[in-house]
């Protein structure tokens, strides 16, 4: 009644189970990023200067500047 011959006494089963396990766990992962990654589409000139001030890509003096003028 039950065969044992085929590809799932041939150990293609557990490997079955592992390629279903990578696919859940790889749509997890792009749901993941995929809503993190919104919070950074929202973010505002005074962010995104902060951000250039804080890694050194402006000096101070330009911050200062773009800064007063992102405030008028």
């Amino acid at each position: 009644m039950w065969h044992t011959d085929g590809m799932f006494s041939s150990g293609w089963h557990g490997f079955g189970m592992i390629i279903w396990l990578l696919i859940v766990v790889v749509v997890i992962v792009l749901v993941v990023k995929a809503l993190s990654g919104r919070g950074k589409l929202s973010s505002t000139a005074t962010d995104i200067l902060d951000e250039r001030y804080a890694k050194g890509e402006i000096s101070e003096e330009e911050y200062l500047k773009m800064k007063a003028e992102l405030d008028r």
